[in-house]
Order: structure tokens, then C-alpha cells, then sequence
């Protein structure tokens, strides 16, 4: 058997990320990201699917953090599009509504629909969380603001569907596994995620980056944070197309390396088609 682990309950968008992405894999619910990293390393699953970023709020807290020490390797990356509904029991309408629980996140992305409907937020855990509660102590005045996986896993009825402001919402995540899978360097579309700290000199981001201009790699993303709560010490995430093999991105990473007190390729892997298909947008 098959298991791909997550953060959250059944029915979550990181669920629903995953039965996409490998369907006919079992799904495995985990209460953290540090869980679901462990679940990996432990063999209990083969892959972990972690969200990163998502179109409308940024980066998600802690990821960056928790992967440089993970002992895990990015061997993918997943773009899901982000689907709300209204869920309700059995009997509630679009009438009788008039509380939407849901994760602070979700109920921010679904302001129009709270407007015209009179519905007050109701901030809960999470988007499933919200409708395992509904669909347990939830009365004809209350909805959720979650999946339709999590209507379907929890037995409620879907009021409404697409209910979010922005129809470009979409969480991209990182695919994790014990080993690195690199493709072949002649694969398409390479990707390649890695973190590196600066030495302490001057301009030393501006001639450590100056490599990837230099040979002309692109950089996707680039995300900067602190260490250990200290100022001073600052790590960067990046992405960039290309192939770690590849002689332009080799001689980039080479640049790199000497003004970087560290640097860590995290794994290369080819990209989602998502991405492919909004390359130069």
C-alpha cells in the first residue's frame, strides 16, 4: 500500500491536494507538518504533501523553516486550486443560514458571500475541521466554508459551490520523500529547490545572486527568514529553473557557494504542469 501523508483532517485541501496528485494512494492525516515529515521518515508513508504557498496569502508559516532539517528531499511539487463551498446539514438552505465556520484564512477569501448572505464568521481550526463540527453539533443556521471532499467525507450538502472572491486562489505545495529523485538532466522543465546563507560581508546577496543572472537562470522564488530569532542570521529559500548537471546552473550555484557560508540543494524535480502553463504570465 501506497500513503501519502498531510497536515490535517480528512476532507482538508491538502487531502484533496493529495488523491489528485497520486490518486489511488491512501491518504494519511496528520496533526502538524513536523508529523507529517516524521510519518516519511518513519516509512509509515512514502511521500509527505506540504503547502508552501498559496496565491492570495503567501508563504506558509513554518514550512521554510521546518525543511532544511526535514532529512527529506523535495521530489515534486503539486499547484491545487482552491474550490470553496458552503456545506450544510441536511434540511439548511441558503435561507436559514446565518453562521459560516470556517478557518480565518478561508473566511477571508470568502467576504462577498458573507455580505450578501448576513452570514457571521465563525473562526475555527481548520476548513474540515469546520465541517466535521458542522455536520456533528450543527443546526440549520449553520454552514462551513470548506471542500467538496469535505462535504463528501462528512455527509453534508453542498449550498453553493465556488463560493471564494478570487477564482486564481491556489496552494502550491512541495511533494517530500527520504531520497532525492532527480531527473534525467534532458527531462523537461527541471526545477530546483535549495536554501543557502550569506557570509557577512558586504553586498554579499548582490554577488551571490549575481551567478544566476550571469548565466541566465531563472529565479521562480526567493524568501528570506531569520535563524534561531536572531537578526543577523538570515537564510534564503529559492527556486529556479534548471537542472543541478545543467552547465549554466552549475556554474550559478559554484558563484553561489563562495560568497554563501552554506548551501543546501533540497531536490530537483520536473514542474507541474501548472506552472508550465503559466510560464511568462
Amino acid at each position: 500500500m501506497t500513503v501519502i501523508a498531510f497536515q490535517g483532517v480528512p476532507g482538508a485541501y491538502s487531502d484533496l491536494a493529495c488523491r489528485h496528485a497520486y490518486p489511488g494512494w491512501t491518504t494519511l492525516p496528520c496533526p502538524s507538518f513536523e508529523a507529517a515529515m516524521e510519518a516519511v521518515r518513519e516509512g509509515r508513508a512514502q511521500r509527505a504533501m506540504l503547502p508552501c504557498e498559496n496565491s492570495l496569502a503567501g508563504r506558509v508559516p513554518d514550512i521554510h523553516r521546518l525543511l532544511p532539517d526535514s532529512g527529506l528531499a523535495v521530489v515534486g511539487e503539486h499547484y491545487e486550486r482552491v474550490e470553496h463551498c458552503l456545506l450544510a446539514r441536511e434540511g439548511a438552505t441558503l435561507e436559514t443560514i446565518r453562521r459560516a465556520h470556517s478557518h480565518p484564512m478561508a473566511l477571508g477569501q470568502v467576504l462577498k458571500v458573507l455580505k450578501e448572505l448576513s452570514l457571521t464568521p465563525v473562526i475555527q481550526a481548520d476548513t474540515a475541521g469546520a465541517a466535521e463540527m458542522v455536520s456533528r453539533e450543527g443546526g440549520p443556521e449553520d454552514c462551513a466554508v470548506a471542500s467538496a471532499l469535505a462535504a463528501e467525507v462528512y455527509g453534508l450538502r453542498i449550498l453553493r459551490r465556488n463560493v471564494e472572491d478570487a477564482s486564481h486562489n491556489t496552494t502550491r505545495f512541495y511533494v517530500m520523500a527520504t531520497r532525492p529523485e532527480t531527473p534525467p538532466i534532458e527531462a523537461p522543465h527541471p526545477v530546483t529547490t535549495f536554501v543557502f546563507r550569506v557570509r557577512n560581508m558586504p553586498a554579499a546577496l548582490y554577488k551571490a545572486l549575481g551567478g544566476f543572472a550571469t548565466n541566465g537562470v531563472n529565479m521562480t522564488k526567493l524568501e528570506s527568514y531569520m535563524l534561531d530569532g536572531a537578526f543577523t542570521a538570515t537564510q534564503f529559500l529559492c527556486d529556479v529553473d534548471g537542472h543541478p548537471d545543467d552547465p549554466r546552473l552549475f556554474r550559478a550555484l559554484e558563484e553561489l557557494r563562495f560568497f554563501s557560508r552554506e548551501v543546501k540543494v533540497l531536490g530537483c524535480y520536473r514542474a507541474h504542469p501548472f506552472r508550465v502553463a503559466h510560464e511568462g504570465t
